[in-house]
């Protein structure tokens, strides 16, 4: 077994030995830190993820919602399994970006950081007490890592507001005396700005990642990146063994606090990591698990859940449904599910008698149905929002936990009753549109 702060592994900085040359030769971020603040950044967030505090939020909130239990599961095991799988794809992603970066420190031991990863995972590295979760250690490394995120997302801003200051610059240069008095424009008090502008920027530059030593952040990095995976082995146990049938194809011990840890998982390879300028999600990553009786594995997430959020955005308008939005959501239908509505809405005119009654009725059990299928179409949204290429992009979110997790959504929610509830609720709108418009005929 070899020790976490052993020398050949990654020491701690007092202890590492660099020739004079390394030393000379340790170089900066410089531009490279703002994608290593956005790494940071999801690095910090998933630490966040995993407090007591949002595990709690998952087993007695999402777990037990009636939309996850309907139409996912009401296997806990399961949805713990489907959580941990997720986590630790986003780690690998996060462990990943920070072995790129490892490659060009100057330290043996940060320079083959994906191999500690993999030794990590294998249960090959120990971990003393002191880098536990929640530890002194770990939460200071945390809190320095968010202090040079934002404060690196401040240099972002600025460098910004320098470029356009600098272009308005040039361009007032080329402009005459005469037509600067027109526009009345004060070039001292513009040059001022610039200068103060400028100071701002070097300032930050100081503060902020760019002028860290990849030795030095991506120490912080490697071990927090350390330190989350024994947490989610210690809060999710044994359940990846199962996910290979279910999901992924990982098994570990339950961990303790409170003696060093030691993790075993078994793998049958070394770790493959993803390339960060792709989507993260391979063949066998978790989004790509979901079974064909999945709304998922049918690729009708998107599609159902925009479904849903405009059955439930016509519901609470108070102006009456037009014929041209009834249109609109029924041309979104695919033709399975246009031929479960017609043949509901058949059943259901014929015994309409009493139209107002019946429409109260829809109305009143569509909005209860929409309290349990609404948030999982919204969160099946949000899911998507959080993972584009725009917020892969974004670092200035340092410390918040993504909101959404796959068990939230319409991923992996059964097929069959997730289409069977939207019937229903589409059958309720009709039935309140029709009596709608016989009222405004009338």
């Amino acid at each position: 077994m070899v020790g976490f702060k052993g020398l050949a592994w990654l020491p701690e900085p007092a202890h590492r030995r660099f020739t004079s040359n390394e030393k000379k030769g340790c170089s900066n971020l410089g531009i490279l830190a703002f994608e290593t603040a956005r790494i940071v950044s999801r690095l910090v967030s998933l630490y966040r993820s995993i407090n007591d505090e949002e595990i709690s939020r998952l087993r007695n909130g999402v777990f037990r919602s009636r939309g996850v239990q309907f139409l996912n599961s009401d296997d806990e095991e399961f949805l713990l399994s489907l959580t941990c799988a997720e986590k630790v794809e986003e780690l690998d992603r996060v462990a990943a970006a920070v072995a790129c970066l490892g490659k060009r420190c100057d330290d043996f031991g940060l320079n083959r950081f994906a191999v500690i990863y993999t030794d990590l995972k294998l249960g090959i590295v120990n971990l003393g007490k002191s880098e536990l979760y929640g530890s002194r250690a770990a939460e200071k490394r945390v809190r320095k890592m968010e202090k040079l995120a934002s404060t690196t997302s401040s240099l972002h801003s600025a460098a910004d507001a320098l470029a356009d200051l600098e272009v308005s610059d040039r361009k007032l240069k080329q402009l005459s005396p005469r037509q600067l008095e027109v526009m009345k424009i004060d070039m001292d008090d513009f040059s001022k700005k610039l200068e103060n502008q400028r100071k701002e920027v070097l300032n930050l530059k100081e503060t902020s990642l760019w002028s860290q030593t990849f030795d030095k952040i991506v120490d912080l990095m490697a071990r927090t990146v350390c330190v989350v995976y024994l947490r989610i082995c210690s809060v999710f146990g044994p359940q990846p063994m199962n996910l290979r049938q279910k999901i992924v194809p990982h098994s570990g011990p339950l961990l303790t606090k409170s003696k060093p840890v030691m993790v075993r998982f078994h793998s049958q390879r070394s770790i493959d990591f993803p390339d960060e300028d792709k989507t993260g999600h391979g063949p066998d990553g978790v989004i790509h698990l979901a079974g064909p009786e999945t709304v998922g594995g049918s690729g009708l997430t998107t599609l159902y859940a925009n479904i849903i959020i405009l059955a439930g955005k016509y519901l609470g308008s108070t102006s009456p449904i037009s014929q041209d939005e009834r249109e609109e959501l029924y041309r979104m239908l695919p033709e399975n599910l246009r031929s479960v509505l017609r043949s509901k809405l058949a059943k259901k005119m014929k015994t309409a008698e009493n139209d107002e009654l019946l429409a109260e009725g829809w109305r009143e059990a569509m909005g209860e149905m929409l309290d349990w299928l609404g948030p999982m179409a919204r969160d099946s949204v949000m899911w998507l929002m959080e993972r584009n290429v725009l917020e892969k992009m974004r670092f200035d979110g340092c410390g918040k936990t993504s909101s959404v997790l796959l068990c939230q959504t319409l991923h992996f929610s059964d097929r069959e009753k997730t289409e069977a509830a939207i019937a229903e609720v589409l059958v309720g709108l009709s039935c309140i549109f029709r009596f709608e418009n016989r009222r405004a005929g009338a």
